[in-house]
């Protein structure tokens, strides 16, 4: 009966809440006229702070806290609604809303494409599920892939970005912060690697195998329960059954596809060795121009935030209050600057919608540098 009694106290405070937060939202509704009509910006730091100071002042110590982060929250809700209200544009969005208009509405089916590694690689596979007839240029590494769409030897190119099962591949998103490019589409790609050797080679003659850093990490129950083996890393699987095909060794082996084996005239000693079955690798394609296709329900983002509390909060809280999903997070130290990072988002969200434009418009005045990346849809 008492627990009774207090729920009934806080149903009658929430409705009394309810009705004073949506009087301080339409107050804010109508300061966002007096600023459109002044020409003046959402954001105010100066009286946000002289509110949060004033408001702490009112509540007791044990709440302070909480009550800070309560009215961030508000503040996040208020300039969201202020922004619709004002309808602020932003270059990104000018941008955004032009691509949407001239690119055309299918996807190219014949191009050139930059891939790392040599003929048989698990990105020239990510390829040709991406375009009909591809013209495919190898590339030694994942700079070389974007410098040759940056200077239009290809029009696109082709970039393992995330593995189901060894995560994120690093190099590429550090690469992301320093280069400028679009994302057009994106693809998963079920990756079974095998062991693949000369043809006669038994698994108990192997003394060293050959792969990628992210099918290493794939397939380490495998690898951990070999004796005496040496792991060898190189910059792709295929570029490793190239090695060992050449090779004069028949001690050696490699982890790739299948494909590799058909390709270089290897054998496959084991199968579908990595560590779980249900093994995806995510592939981006990117472009050097924005090209924005009919059904983009996914966009990437990258943000720098300031270097100080509640940062990220504030930015996550952005998407929370226009209901997007997001995807994906990650996080990169910048190179140029000491314990600061860029992240990167995946929202999903339709490119078409409201809530879409108010995000794009409202991100900029909370970050210190803000890269939009595209907005595509997802080959599965």
């Amino acid at each position: 009966m008492e627990l009774q009694k207090y729920r009934k106290e806080i149903d009658a405070i929430d409705e009394e809440l309810v009705r004073l937060i949506g009087e301080r939202m339409d107050i804010a509704a109508k300061i966002a006229e007096v600023k459109k009509e002044g020409n003046l910006p959402v954001l105010v730091a100066e009286r946000e702070r002289e509110i949060v100071a004033r408001v702490s002042e009112l509540t007791r110590p044990e709440y302070r806290n909480y009550m800070k982060v309560l009215y961030s929250l508000l503040f996040e809700l208020s300039r969201s609604n202020q922004n619709r209200i004002l309808k602020s544009g932003s270059e990104d969005f000018r941008a955004i809303s032009e691509a949407m208009e001239k690119t055309p509405k299918l996807f190219p089916q014949n191009a050139r494409v930059a891939c790392q590694g040599v003929e048989g690689a698990y990105s020239q596979i990510a390829c040709e599920r991406l375009f009909k007839t591809a013209s495919v240029l190898h590339f030694k590494s994942f700079e070389a892939v974007f410098d040759a769409v940056s200077r239009g030897m290809c029009d696109y190119g082709v970039l393992p970005i995330e593995n189901s099962i060894a995560g994120s591949v690093k190099k590429v998103y550090d690469l992301m912060i320093s280069r400028r490019f679009y994302i057009v589409r994106s693809v998963r790609l079920k990756v079974d690697h095998c062991l693949l050797a000369k043809k006669g080679t038994e698994l108990k003659d192997i003394r060293e195998i050959i792969t990628h850093e992210q099918a290493i990490g794939q397939c380490a129950a495998f690898l951990d329960g070999l004796e005496g083996v040496k792991i060898t890393q190189c910059e792709n699987t295929a570029e490793a059954a190239r090695f060992v095909a050449e090779s004069e060794r028949n001690d050696v082996a490699a982890i790739a596809s299948r494909r590799c084996a058909e390709l270089y005239g290897l054998i496959s000693i084991s199968s579908a060795i990595q560590d779980n079955g249900n093994n995806h690798t995510r592939f981006v394609c990117i472009s050097r121009s924005l090209e924005i296709y009919p059904g983009a329900d996914r966009t990437s983002i990258m943000m720098a935030l300031p270097h100080k509390p509640g940062s990220l909060y504030k930015a996550l809280s952005r998407f929370y209050a226009l209901d997007m999903n997001l995807l994906k997070l990650e996080s990169r130290a910048m190179p140029d600057r000491d314990f600061e990072y860029m992240f990167y988002f995946d929202v999903e969200t339709s490119v078409y919608s409201e809530e879409f434009a108010r995000l794009i418009c409202e991100l900029g005045e909370i970050s210190e540098e803000f890269r939009y990346l595209g907005s595509y849809s997802e080959v599965i």
